[in-house]
């Protein structure tokens, strides 16, 4: 052996192993391998915020090996993923290890396969110390607020809480956001909508009311509806103007990390740490059937849109071959990546557009890697096929002064829409066709009603409308996002409801004192501002020490003054009422939030000490003792099903109960597998499935 790779994951080395000679050795870090101390804060504020970074415990097995590899190899690449994180552990171990810096030892990979790897390989680099500094500002600025801020919240709200530098504007915005609902007020209104039909045809169309004798009306109440239905009585409707038009609707653009953690979201119903954890699998590498261990996607951390030429190539062969040359279009799609983003990689897209998602599920992999791919090589198959063609018909419809509008449309050329359209967060209307009228053609009303409104306050944030609004405020970086998401609900200041994100209690106390005190800290644009300076120092355009310098003469200013505000104070976290009786006391129950999540308190404390689980019934039966099923939460977070005799009674399981009773021996019946799944019984020995997608 000559040659040593270093990567950070153990699942890539099988992938890389595979297009390399028996010269090279392939070894894994597991991740990073040296970080500030937890223990303390580790860095030196007066020596120009120096860190003092220390081997990690759990690290020092895989340090001693690595040392030892390397010693006996002429040459070390270190191959650390393609991004500011991977470049800071590619440094960290080049220090262990005492390589020269200024060596030609860093090789990265933007997608796992035999040309990606080989293309890595042929162009080692240095390592970029500027990607370095911009990782090391970030780490140290996230760990002075951290350590700074935490023991601020503790002896004010709670001990044990601990603050974030972006995790703490995520929280402002879900708060930000349920005071806009609180404060909504719903506004009636009303609209008039009629079915209309042209010709002697039975087949109707709709059509709004537009204009009351040329302004816009405001109905505001049944009243003013009703006035002009009245207007209308007996009217002769007539055709003022017919306008028809070609449109071009365009695919969308190939996946970067926000818009795959959005869709996967939307269509999937996949949370964000499900879509990457499944995401960083599909390009670490997978087994297809003819082809072993395959990278299927490209790196998967990326705001680019940028498409390799050889990529796009490959992509019109399909097309070409599967659809025909109509839908290759006649220039090539090119999608422009937004400002602010770093534009490192390509989009994420599938390494080997021939292979297709039936190829892969074929090949054995995990149901979630089937979906992820289907998506990511769909997507970026369509983004490279020819626009959707569509006729469109846009019509005024005259009584009486007033104007009513329809449109509508048919496809006169599928395109790109024959194997993708971007799903929606709100799909909007139905399609609505016209038949075949002119101006100054008379119609006939089939039905003409007003229709009661009312205006909706603002939806919360899902995962993956703040992810999109993450982006959109430029609000942390792709690699950021889950972490982000997964903080702040395993910190207890939000907490899922359904898809939905809502603050608790503690969430909206810690968020008041943040807003209170640190406002900085907590405003978007400021946040924003400091990812564009770590950009700055990723380019060489900024020192990190200054930019480490301009926040905290700021910050450090902020924490004075809100120690000599707030001194003596405590903010009580108030609790949740219940309905439920203290069975030792009989007082009422309440619910508080603890370092281990929600529990159910006495309201008696500390008289009584009364405390137990929040339980959550499904309505379920337990298939083995005939006890009730409880919703529960694993260590990590996630929802399970469970008999309430355990541990007595075994049973447990990720399938959702339903009200639905086995119809072979009368036990609940689990759904498995989402809404196309099946439902199946559980009861030993009775074995009763029935598919869900077909009906049965």
């Amino acid at each position: 052996m000559s040659n040593l790779i270093i990567v950070e994951s153990p699942t890539k080395i099988k992938t890389i192993k595979r297009y390399l000679s028996d010269d090279y050795e392939v070894v894994a870090s597991k991740g990073h391998v040296r970080d500030l101390p937890k223990s303390k804060l580790g860095v030196d504020i007066d020596n120009n915020f120096e860190p003092k970074y220390v081997n990690i415990k759990d690290k020092e097995g895989v340090i001693k090996d690595i040392k030892k590899l390397a010693k006996k190899s002429d040459h070390v690449y270190l191959a650390g993923d393609p991004d500011r994180e991977g470049e800071a552990i590619s440094w960290h171990l080049a220090l262990l290890l005492g390589l020269d810096l200024n060596d030609k030892n860093r090789v990265t990979f933007n997608e796992l396969t035999e040309t990606g790897i080989k293309a890595g390989m042929s162009h080692p680099r240095s390592i970029d110390i500027n990607l370095v500094n911009a990782q090391q500002a970030r780490r140290i600025l996230d760990r002075l607020v951290g350590y700074k801020l935490s023991p601020f919240l503790w002896r004010k709200i709670r001990k044990g809480l601990s603050a974030g530098r972006v995790q703490s504007v995520a929280v402002k915005m879900i708060c930000d956001r349920e005071n806009e609902i609180r404060a909504f007020v719903s506004q009636e209104y009303w609209s008039i909508d009629g079915k209309f039909s042209a010709n002697g045809e039975r087949k109707t169309f709709a059509a709004k009311l537009n204009t009351v004798d040329g302004e816009k009306p405001e109905l505001k109440n049944k009243e003013q509806a009703d006035e002009i239905l009245k207007r209308l009585e007996g009217a002769e409707f007539v055709i003022d103007k017919v306008k028809k038009s070609v449109h071009r609707k365009s695919p969308a653009a190939p996946f970067t990390t926000s818009t795959l953690q959005q869709e996967a979201s939307r269509r999937l119903s996949f949370q964000a740490r499900r879509t990457m954890k499944t995401a960083q699998e599909l390009y670490e590498g997978v087994e297809i059937n003819d082809m072993g261990q395959t990278g299927l996607i490209t790196y998967m951390r990326t705001d680019s849109l940028r498409i390799s030429d050889e990529a796009r190539a490959a992509a019109y062969d399909f097309i070409r071959k599967k659809y025909g040359d109509k839908y290759i279009p006649d220039t090539p799609k090119k999608y422009k990546t937004k400002g602010n983003a770093q534009d490192a990689h390509e989009a994420i897209r599938p390494t080997h557009p021939e292979v297709t998602p039936d190829t892969v599920k074929a090949s054995g992999v995990t149901n979630d890697q089937y979906k992820l791919y289907k998506l990511i090589w769909e997507r970026f198959i369509a983004s490279q096929m020819s626009n959707c063609l569509m006729d469109t018909v846009s019509v005024d419809i005259s009584a009486n002064g007033c104007n009513f509008k329809a449109t509508g449309y048919s496809v006169k050329f599928d395109g790109f829409t024959v194997l993708y359209e971007e799903a929606k967060d709100d799909e909007g209307e139905k399609k609505n066709v016209l038949p075949p009228i002119k101006s100054g053609d008379s119609i006939k009303v089939r039905n003409l009603e007003g229709n009661q409104h009312f205006t909706q306050p603002p939806a919360r944030y899902t995962e993956a409308t703040l992810v999109k609004a993450f982006e959109e405020t430029g609000i942390g970086r792709p690699s950021t996002y889950v972490p982000t998401i997964t903080t702040i609900i395993n910190r207890n200041y939000v907490e899922r409801d359904g898809k939905q994100l809502k603050p608790t209690s503690l969430g909206e106390v810690t968020n008041q004192l943040m807003s209170e005190h640190f406002d900085k800290i907590v405003d978007v644009k400021f946040t924003a501002n400091m990812e564009k300076s770590l950009d700055e120092v990723e380019n060489g355009k900024k020192s990190w020490v200054k930019t480490l310098q301009d926040f905290y003469s700021d910050f450090d200013e902020e924490l004075t003054e809100a120690e000599e505000a707030m001194d003596g104070k405590r903010i009580k976290v108030p609790d949740e009422e219940t309905d439920q009786l203290c069975e030792l006391c009989g007082k009422p129950m309440v619910i508080k939030i603890g370092r281990y999540g929600k529990f159910m308190a006495c309201s008696g404390f500390p008289e009584c000490k009364n405390t137990k689980k929040i339980v959550q019934e499904t309505g379920g039966i337990c298939p083995y003792c005939g006890k009730k099923v409880l919703l529960k939460k694993s260590k990590k977070g996630k929802k399970y099903y469970g008999c309430e005799d355990n541990p007595e009674c075994k049973f447990m399981t990720w399938d959702v109960p339903t009200e639905e009773k086995c119809p072979k021996c009368g036990s609940t019946l689990f759904q498995k597998g989402g809404k196309n799944g099946i439902l199946i019984c559980h009861k030993p020995d009775c074995g009763y499935e029935r598919n869900l997608s077909n009906g049965g």
